[in-house]
């Protein structure tokens, strides 16, 4: 293949047709490509100021730095892209490159020649230090060291690149008539658009220093911003090898295809990649040259560092510390501060789960803030703020920090930072039961622009901060109803982060719970058990719990409390409280439905004595909920409607709908049950105020759809509307509760009993 890169792409380091180690060795060099902007550039000069329209300038002008900057490109490509921005242009270019390729080597000679004709005169075209004066010097230069035999083959490469495109020109032409008349020939019309994108990926040829930093960069800011729009995978690890191929030694490279194999969560190839930058970053003398004698030593600790941050990611946590503490022994007999503190920061990630770690945390931040590292600091802050919240501080005092984080933000324009820490602020209020706040914040992060425009058209809005307020968006839409508005949002997500992308799991893990909760509000219990496995993969505990709950569902009781209690040791063990609560609410339920509620009671005051503690005001709510409904059953209303009036208040200002419809009905039954030993004129009035709290009921259970609660909701009214003699009313609820029954079979649950 060497031959053929030879005679199509000139390179002055390619000799015999091997090509030298060292291929950015020059700044630039020319092809036929870059002939052809070359002509471009001088009919743009020629063309006066009347014959091209102000906006087909400015069009013109703004195609210019991609083309100048970017791969060469196919000549069909280059004369569409000049034809879009101003059509009487590429017919100019067309013709000139043209007469260029179908006459002589001296007329190259020529336009070469009168290429400095651009920079004379008084009022030049080109100023020498503009982009475009800097392109045409570059260019001029690289032509005159060029020897005879290089500009006969320079000339040749020309001739076989304009009759390439005028090939691919023919075959365009014909493809569209074609396709006009034979709908039919759709599928060979893909396959020729495919074939047509390959030569162009083969015609790119080796790039250019100048050409590599930019794809690089270019790439590489994508992956960080907008994953999106960058590459594919696959495509991007077949340009990356293309460029090694012609300098193995291109370090950049390298970490590129280190950031892609993480895409992908290639562990063996992203530490492959790794280690050879850190590698070639040594060998080319980089790190030396910029920090003397230090930079060897300076490359060291960092990959060590960069090693341990990997083994992290894919959870080899042992790998990982190991590759730490040499960073840290490096560091310290270099004394460099500024590495041993992000040595410190990753030291608080690998033992996080420890009780002390949050010594190491404020330590973390006091000496970023002192060897003036903003963005290490509000890192810890962050972490520190999460820390306090999940050991049940107040939401005040979060608050105050995450103010003093944003100050840092704004101060020194750390647009990334201020995203996380809105989507922070957003899991905060969710975690502490108020979702208002929680949807104002995650619209507050979606509205926000960002600060920090990346190339034209791509805004940093594709982060992981994003994906997370779009996935409290999603589920706050589902709970309270809007399962149309939630799938939209859904929709959303899948476009912006692919299911390839690094991010895509976030909102697998949400669209899996929605339809679980969904089928289990319409009793498909077998549709939310088949979900279990993927909501498994994902989140294991989250997997096992609703695993519990699908066979409680099926009154599969001993199996569920079997699975129930393990869960419940796990989670003390790694001290997620949220989920012990959860799952003590679990137990708790299948206490009073197995017919024994004065096991659940000591089960459910643990529960409110941890949400209390831990400030969970929703889910100290409906532990009330359980409570009072477990105060019923043991034959004692008065308490529970007291206890009810303390915990309804939150749920129906922040609860999710079938959570408002459950506390509802509950406040129905007490009022029945406190009415046994009213005066009759008084026991009407109490059980007409228990209908209308039931009509509340079931309006929420039908927003969610949750058809075997708004049975035992007409039920119960079939039964008032009877004891008031209602006849047509009790009718209409009987009929109603047929209809569902038929549907949703019973379980030998006494309708009467179920919250």
């Amino acid at each position: 293949m060497a031959s053929v890169h030879e005679s199509l792409y000139f390179n002055p380091m390619m000799t015999n047709g091997v090509v030298h180690a060292n291929v950015f060795g020059i700044k630039d060099w020319v092809t036929p490509y870059k002939i052809a902007v070359l002509v471009l550039l001088n009919e743009m000069g020629r063309t006066g100021e009347g014959a091209v329209s102000l906006m087909e300038r400015r069009r013109l002008n703004q195609l210019l730095l991609p083309l100048l900057q970017g791969p060469d490109i196919t000549l069909s490509k280059l004369y569409k892209l000049i034809e879009e921005s101003c059509p009487q242009l590429a017919n100019s270019v067309q013709i000139r490159i043209k007469l260029m390729a179908e006459g002589e080597l001296k007329d190259m000679e020529q336009f070469f020649d009168d290429l400095s004709d651009s920079f004379s005169g008084t009022e030049p075209e080109v100023h020498k230090t503009s982009v475009v004066g800097l392109f045409l010097r570059h260019m001029i230069l690289a032509y005159s060291k060029l020897s005879f035999s290089q500009v006969f083959k320079l000339y040749t490469a020309l001739q076989q690149y304009f009759q390439n495109g005028e090939k691919k020109s023919v075959e365009d032409a014909d493809m569209e008539l074609t396709s006009r008349e034979e709908g039919e020939r759709k599928m060979e019309k893909e396959e020729l658009d495919v074939s047509i994108r390959e030569e162009e990926v083969s015609c790119s040829g080796p790039l250019s220093q100048k050409q590599a930093e930019f794809f690089l960069s270019q790439q590489a800011s994508l992956l960080k911003n907008d994953e999106t729009k960058a590459l594919t995978p696959a495509s991007l690890q077949k340009e990356l090898n293309n460029l090694l191929k012609f300098n193995p030694d291109f370090a950049e490279a390298h970490y590129l295809s280190y950031l892609n194999n993480l895409r992908v969560q290639d562990v063996f190839s992203s530490t492959h990649s790794l280690l050879h930058y850190f590698d070639r970053l040594i060998l080319t003398g980089a790190e030396s040259k910029s920090n003397g004698e230090e930079g060897y030593g300076r490359s060291l600790r960092y990959a060590a560092l960069n090693l341990a941050a990997l083994h992290c990611r894919f959870g080899h946590y042992q790998q990982a510390e190991l590759a730490l503490q040499e960073a840290i022994r490096i560091a310290q007999e270099s004394n460099d501060h500024v590495c041993l503190q992000h040595c410190l920061s990753w030291l608080y990630v690998l033992g996080q789960k420890r009780s002390d770690s949050y010594v190491l945390l404020e330590h973390s931040v006091k000496k970023a803030v002192h060897f003036g590292l903003p963005y290490l600091a509000s890192l810890g802050i962050q972490s520190l703020v999460q820390q306090r919240a999940f050991a049940g501080k107040t939401a005040n005092k979060l608050m105050d920090a995450l103010k003093d984080s944003d100050l840092l933000h704004w101060k020194h324009s750390l647009s990334e930072l201020i995203d996380i820490s809105i989507a922070q602020k957003t899991a905060i209020w969710r975690l502490y039961g108020r979702s208002t706040m929680a949807l104002q914040q995650a619209q507050m992060l979606l509205s926000m622009n960002s600060l920090e425009a990346v190339n034209a058209g791509v805004q940093q809005n594709n982060t992981e901060s994003f994906a997370v307020a779009l996935c409290h968006l999603a589920e706050l839409h589902a709970e309270q109803g809007c399962f149309a508005a939630a799938s939209e949002v859904l929709k959303h997500l899948k476009e912006r982060f692919p299911p390839n992308s690094q991010h895509a799991q976030l909102w697998m893990l949400c669209d899996q719970k929605i339809q679980f909760d969904r089928a289990m509000n319409d009793g498909k219990y077998h549709l939310a058990d088949s979900l279990v496995t993927g909501i498994t993969a994902l989140n294991s505990i989250e997997g096992v719990y609703r695993k519990a709950i699908v066979l409680q569902a099926q009154n599969q009781m001993s199996e569920a409390h079997k699975l129930l209690q393990k869960l419940l040791i796990h989670c003390q063990k790694i001290r997620n409280t949220e989920m012990v609560i959860s799952v003590l609410l679990s137990v708790a339920e299948l206490y009073w439905r197995s017919s024994s509620p004065t096991i659940a009671l000591p089960v459910l005051l643990q529960a409110l004595a941890l949400s209390k503690e831990y400030r969970l005001q929703y889910l100290a709510s409906e532990t009330v909920l359980n409570l009072a409904f477990a105060q019923l059953i043991l034959g004692i209303p008065e308490q529970a409607l007291s206890l009810l009036h303390m915990a309804i208040e939150p749920i129906l200002a922040d609860g999710a709908v079938l959570d408002k419809g459950r506390a509802m009905f509950l406040v129905a039954k007490c009022q029945v049950a406190s009415a046994a030993a009213y005066d009759p004129p008084k026991k009407a009035e109490a059980l007409e105020a228990a209908i209308e709290n039931l009509n509340e009921a079931k309006n929420y259970f039908a927003k969610v759809d949750c058809k075997e609660q708004i049975r035992d909701v007409v039920y119960f009214q079939a039964r008032l509307y009877h004891t008031l003699g209602k006849t047509q009313e009790r009718n209409r609820c009987a009929m109603l509760f047929r209809q569902l029954h038929q549907e949703l079979p019973s379980h030998g649950v006494p309708l009467i009993n179920h919250l």
